[in-house]
């Protein structure tokens, strides 16, 4: 990327949006760095730039917002610190400690919300975090700014001594002041200040009654202020003292000037990074004034589509005097890389190309666009501007003159990588010969692949617009009934002057606009008034248009609640189904529940209750069960084998009993010994698992005892487990 020219910046009043943003900034520095900004000649400048005006603007909507960054310039203590042997005073280090202690807080809170503020944390990663510097200053000057007394030894001693000095004085002035007002020989006022020493108001009549020095009198000259006597010999003291603290602070100032001078890069470190974050400030608010956005930048696709674009100057001011502004959209792209803007005067032409030119600086400098967020911005390596009239007095050159000049430097300059802004083309010379020497330029940067804007009344120049597949015409809107214009660009039509419809309506008397049509050609007029009425038709069809689409709007509203409304009662039908459902499963469940309960109480068979309940339980559980049918498929060979491994397994298991029987037959039956049960014996039912322990025994009756319950069984229906 390339430096843009200057006269770029002044034709599109970019000094003027510098003027603004720096009103925003807090400091000194960031008011002056802001001044000289410049479009970014490195695209990965330009992005970083970007990204950290974005993420400060988003810092106002959080509660993460950004901590205070004012400071003061150390521009003087750092030039100080580039020479051998110098010495910053004290006012210097309150504003190095101030800038220090910003830093560090800083540096602290962008560690901590580095995701939020990724841009921010890169630029400050390189700056060390050190209390070292404060703590220094901490040791030698105190909050108010003054040499501390215990900075050094001497300091405190020399102090020390001032202190009880004074407090001599004061004591001896006071007995002064006592004597001689008692003896009458003082003033009403009694004591003042000269030279910061307290003095007598002594009688101009007793002045020589008074041992003392003279320091001053009043302006009439009846009161004469002098020192006693007795305080002066403390005051000379005083004053070799001051001399000497003096000295002192100079030799501390010094050596703590000395202790910088090694952290001087630091310092401009320091001092860089609170001016990059100033300004990344000011870029904030002044977005926030005019609701400015972070567009998306193109840098393989080469499009600049503006939506809803606003003009920052214009659309500031109006906001001020709380009236509208008409916001404009605009496209550019490598399939029509040149407009042809016509229409009438005072309808928004030159507003339109200095928006589109003023908002690609502003950009290209870091600054976020009052634009809709789905706007597209691409880069140039120049920008190119013909604006107003620039007649130079100082070089005897005309209108003309210039704009020839103008555009030899366009044809030098001109590539794939510039855009070009020109109004009133190819005005200032006879109409036929200007607008034939503008055509060959215009065709000269179409082969040149450039983007660019015009504005023209050329018809020679709306035609080779039509005609070009990569360039196309379009138009600010006009009432032709009110001839008012409406601030509206539209593509893909070339517009009319509405030379004497304007005219007319400035008050051109009827006569002479007749007599004006009269001595034109009468081709010119029926061209003209064919543009007049085909743009008549297009605001026509524009309003029809917009009609059809509220109302096609309306009946997709209406549409949608319906929809929704019909949604709604098929998820209200779903779910009285589902609960319909469910209720009649907990029916037939509590039916069935019903039945083992009954037969429990008729049967009083525990296991039995156990058992179908379980079952029942498991059946119910295995309905919860969601099975993929596609898993069932694929499983259902599986399953057909194992049923017939488990149906041999069965098998053999059977007639390996069927035998056990057999031999169990033969063999002669053992009768068990019968042992008598008594209570703490362990026992169990014949046919169960569960041990439990006898608690007692009533009439053939015992109490059996398994620990979550008990149960009452007859002795013959136990067996023996263990006895106490």
């Amino acid at each position: 990327m390339y430096t843009i020219h200057e006269k770029t910046l002044k034709d599109l009043e970019y000094l003027s949006v510098l003027g603004q943003l720096a009103s925003y900034s807090k400091t000194e520095m960031g008011k002056s760095t802001i001044l000289n900004l410049r479009p970014y000649t490195d695209i990965e400048a330009l992005e970083i730039a970007l990204a950290q005006s974005s993420q400060y603007l988003s810092s106002f909507e959080n509660d993460n917002s950004i901590p205070d960054h004012y400071f003061e310039s150390i521009a003087d203590e750092l030039k100080l610190l580039g020479i051998e042997n110098s010495s910053i005073p004290i006012e210097g280090f309150r504003k190095i400690s101030n800038i220090s202690k910003t830093v560090n807080v800083h540096l602290k809170f962008y560690k901590k919300f580095q995701t939020y503020y990724q841009s921010f944390y890169n630029a400050s990663s390189h700056i060390p975090f050190t209390q070292e510097l404060i703590k220094e200053l901490d040791r030698v000057i105190d909050r108010f700014g003054e040499v501390k007394d215990d900075a050094t030894p001497e300091l405190k001693t020399i102090r020390k001594e001032m202190h009880q000095i004074r407090m001599q004085i004061n004591s001896s002035f006071s007995a002064a002041l006592s004597r001689y007002s008692s003896a009458d020989f003082l003033d009403e006022i009694r004591e003042s200040v000269v030279e910061n020493k307290r003095v007598l108001a002594v009688k101009a009549m007793h002045r020589k009654k008074i041992k003392g020095a003279v320091l001053g009198s009043s302006k009439t000259g009846s009161i004469s202020y002098m020192e006693p006597d007795e305080c002066m010999r403390y005051n000379r003291t005083l004053m070799r003292l001051e001399v000497d603290e003096k000295d002192e602070i100079q030799k501390i100032l010094k050596a703590l000037t000395d202790f910088f001078r090694v952290h001087r890069p630091l310092l401009i470190d320091y001092q860089n990074f609170l001016c990059l974050i100033d300004v990344s400030f000011a870029k904030a608010k002044y977005a926030q004034s005019m609701d400015a956005v972070l567009p998306e930048l193109q840098l393989e696709d080469r499009t600049l589509s503006l939506r809803d674009a606003y003009h920052p100057l214009l659309y500031l001011t109006n906001k001020s005097k709380q009236k509208k502004t008409y916001p404009q959209s605009i496209s550019l792209s490598t399939d029509n890389r040149i407009i042809v803007i016509s229409g009438p005067n005072a309808g928004g032409k030159s507003i339109t190309l200095k928006t589109v030119g003023l908002l690609q600086l502003m950009f290209q400098s870091g600054l976020l666009l009052p634009v809709h967020p789905k706007s597209k911005i691409c880069l140039f390596d120049r920008i190119l501007t013909d604006i107003g009239d620039n007649q130079s007095i100082e070089n005897h050159l005309s209108t003309y003159s210039y704009r020839l000049k103008n555009m030899n430097w366009f044809f030098k300059k001109c590539n794939a990588k510039t855009l070009f802004l020109i109004d009133e083309f190819g005005t200032g010379s006879d109409p036929e010969l200007g607008g034939a020497l503008a055509e060959s330029f215009l065709e000269e940067f179409y082969q040149r692949n450039a983007f660019g804007i015009i504005t023209t009344h050329y018809s020679n120049l709306k035609i080779l617009a039509n005609e070009l597949p990569h360039m196309c015409n379009a138009n600010m809107l006009f009432d032709s009934h009110t001839l008012e214009p409406l601030f509206q660009l539209v593509l893909g039509q070339a517009g009319s002057s509405f030379t004497f419809e304007v005219a007319q309506k400035n008050g051109i008397p009827y006569r002479l606009i007749n007599q004006a049509k009269k001595k034109i050609e009468r081709g010119k007029v029926r061209f003209d008034a064919t543009i007049a009425k085909l743009q008549k038709e297009r605001s026509k069809m524009e309003k029809t248009g917009n009609k059809l689409k509220e109302e096609e709007a309306r009946k997709r509203e209406a549409s949608d609640k319906l929809e929704h409304l019909n949604q709604r009662v098929k998820d209200k039908l779903l779910r009285y189904q589902e609960m319909y459902d469910h209720n009649q499963r907990m029916i037939v469940l509590g039916n069935k529940i019903n039945d083992i309960s009954e037969k429990y109480f008729v049967d009083k068979r525990k296991r039995s209750l156990i058992s179908e309940f379980l079952t029942l339980v498991e059946t119910e559980n295995s309905k919860r069960k969601q099975k993929n049918k596609k898993e069932i498929a694929e499983k259902k060979v599986d399953r057909k084998k194992t049923e017939k491994e488990i149906e041999k397994k069965i098998e053999v298991v059977r007639k390996e009993k069927e035998q056990k029987k057999k031999e169990a037959a033969k063999k002669p039956v053992k009768q068990k010994t019968k042992i008598p049960l008594k209570v703490g014996y362990r026992v169990r039912m014949p046919d169960g698992k569960s041990v439990g322990t006898i608690d007692k025994i009533e009439k053939s009756i015992a109490t059996v005892n398994y620990g979550i319950f008990t149960t009452k069984v007859h002795i013959d229906k136990l067996e023996l487990v263990g006895t106490k």
